[in-house]
């Protein structure tokens, strides 16, 4: 088994809002992934003291632990508990209610011996690579089925159109938005390799258009996680002036990648 993980703050003068983590049981008859986007709220008051970066190390880590011990229980479970567990750790002294408070996009994968499940929350990607080398980008894509007025940037969106129905979902406070996210089971013998990612890394098929799903998964595959951030960061500095690609979007993005090979 092969697995390698990158991730790499936008900005070094500011925390990476990214959280990432893989569990391999001693047995090794299995594991688990966890990727998550924080999203950058504006500056104005949010409601909740604490940071982005506090949310996703605390919803990432019960997500890790859950999905790990408890396989009784689906991802869609596994996310609704992960998220009460960390809204507990803040709930006597913020304002959970309010639109701002802080979240995430959620990629979460679980094998075994027999399947893969997975779960996608909002517009971080997971890809499945079959053993004949075909490519599957499992996504979450109500984002991009919002209409552009409604959104104030390409990063963020207008509390009009976040976890709201017509809009995109999500990993905030409340517990039913895992009853939204896109999950499913693939048998083991259909999957040879996973790759998770962050936007910061996916614009380099949706924001640059330097190729697809399958090209973007070949060179983790072949150049590693650090390289394929390494290329999009060069991408961005040459888009940097004349914003032919970004346009409203920040110029450089928290950048995460997980590889596993099964």
């Amino acid at each position: 088994m092969r697995i390698e993980l990158t991730s790499e703050p936008g900005d070094p003068a500011r925390p990476n809002e990214d959280y990432t983590s893989v569990a391999l049981p001693a047995s090794g008859q299995g594991g688990s992934l966890v990727v998550l986007d924080g999203v950058t709220p504006p500056p104005t008051d949010v409601g909740c003291l604490h940071s982005v970066p506090w949310f996703t190390a605390r919803l990432g880590g019960a997500l890790l632990e859950l999905s790990g011990s408890r396989r009784d229980m689906t991802l869609r479970d596994i996310l609704a508990a992960a998220l009460t567990r960390t809204a507990d750790a803040h709930r006597s002294t913020c304002d959970l209610s309010h639109p701002r408070t802080p979240q995430a996009t959620v990629v979460l994968a679980r094998w075994d011996a027999e399947r893969v499940e997975h779960l996608v929350l909002s517009d971080s990607v997971l890809l499945v690579e079959a053993p004949d080398g075909t490519v599957t980008a499992l996504l979450d894509d109500r984002l991009d089925r919002v209409p552009r007025a409604d959104l104030v940037s390409d990063a963020v969106a207008d509390a009009n159109a976040r976890n709201k129905e017509g809009g995109f979902f999500t990993a905030a406070a409340d517990p039913a938005v895992a009853d939204k996210a896109v999950t499913g089971t693939l048998a083991r013998a259909e999957v040879r390799a996973l790759a998770a990612m962050t936007d910061g890394v996916t614009r380099w098929v949706e924001k640059f258009h330097e190729g697809d799903w399958g090209d973007l998964f070949t060179l983790v595959a072949k150049e590693g996680a650090q390289a394929v951030v390494a290329r999009v960061r060069a991408l961005e500095d040459a888009d940097a002036q004349v914003r032919a690609f970004l346009r409203r979007s920040k110029t450089h993005d928290d950048a995460t990648v997980v590889y596993a090979e099964l």
